[in-house]
């Protein structure tokens, strides 16, 4: 995990014990977690522009798919889907996700993330994990050599999030703290 979502994590959540259980959400705390989950979903839709980007060199993309992965939980997958074959969703690891989009053949891409909002309330499992998600639209566009826009649409995304207590040791004394991860990207819908 970068170390500024730690520090922002610790700053944002606080690490005093309350009247709350340790492994219990508090009003207070939830929000400071959902305003976390959505800043991730922003900085992936960052990362996504970067790395889909023909202007982008491989190396920057390189270390921009690497930040994208630590924003994801271990084995989470994305789905891609097309208007040339609407049914036909696939779902690739997130690695495998990002180099696919570096080499889509097209001149130009542009990706724009909007509309991105809670559909869920987190719910807390049996092992102590919160899970919502997270619904964002993307509007894709792809150009040839010439400018032209040769393909575009736009995809309703729902995205996993995972909220998980964890512990650091800063400074000799161990501090817990809630932890928010990305996990599996579903496509709902695919239009023009």
């Amino acid at each position: 995990m970068k170390l500024s979502y730690l520090w922002i994590l610790i700053a944002t959540l606080g690490v005093s014990f309350s009247v709350y259980s340790q492994d219990e959400l508090s009003p207070e705390r939830k929000q400071a977690v959902d305003s976390l989950a959505l800043e991730k979903v922003r900085d992936l839709s960052k990362y996504i522009s970067i790395i889909g980007s023909k202007e982008t060199l491989w190396s920057e993309a390189d270390r921009v798919i690497q930040r994208a992965e630590e924003l994801f939980m271990t084995g989470s997958e994305i789905g891609v889907s097309s208007l040339v074959n609407p049914d036909d969703i696939k779902y690739y690891l997130v690695r495998k996700y990002f180099e696919r989009l570096m080499r889509l053949n097209y001149k130009k891409v542009e990706i724009e993330w909007y509309n991105i909002e809670y559909m869920s309330d987190l719910q807390k499992q049996p092992d102590g994990t919160y899970v919502g998600v997270i619904t964002i639209f993307q509007k894709f566009k792809g150009y040839d050599a010439e400018g032209r826009l040769i393909y575009q649409d736009t995809t309703k995304k729902d995205i996993t999030v995972y909220v998980k207590r964890k512990e650091t040791q800063i400074g000799g004394r161990l501090i817990g703290f809630w932890d928010v991860l990305l996990g599996d990207m579903r496509v709902k819908e695919t239009s023009k």
